[in-house]
């Protein structure tokens, strides 16, 4: 895509700087990416996004249990309504619920759950971009 593609590529990572550049914590953002790859199976991004998550001090058991996150107390109430608003918006045929997103927003402020939507959006293109070039884990 970056060869064939560069313009459409450099747009991507355009998003990519300005979520780097929000208010997003790098707990969120590795939740967010990490859950949506799961989600959507790409491969590349899970190896990749839990590599970063690593980096970032997140704890094996919570990289480990994500995919039962719902199962679990280890993920605080704004982690689970992001996880929650993440998996609506990678599954978005099933329609977000009224209910998960009235959840996030008594949570955060409008700009942060903006951003939140928009890093879940991010990784959902990167996820398609991913599969569909067939990209391998390093």
């Amino acid at each position: 895509m970056q060869q064939v593609q560069p313009e459409a590529y450099k747009a991507m990572i355009g998003l990519e700087k300005y979520l780097n550049s929000t208010q997003l914590t790098d707990t969120h953002k590795d939740l967010i990416k990490m859950r949506a790859s799961q989600v959507n199976g790409c491969a590349y991004c899970i190896n990749l996004h839990t590599k970063d998550a690593r980096q970032h001090g997140e704890a094996e058991q919570r990289i480990y249990l994500l995919n039962a996150w719902k199962e679990t107390t280890l993920y605080t109430e704004e982690e689970r309504a992001i996880l929650a608003l993440t998996e609506e918006i990678t599954l978005i045929s099933r329609q977000a619920s009224d209910e998960v997103y009235q959840k996030a927003a008594g949570l955060f402020s409008e700009t942060y759950l903006a951003q939140i939507i928009m890093a879940a959006v991010a990784i959902n293109a990167w996820n398609r971009i991913g599969i569909s070039t067939h990209m391998q884990p390093g």
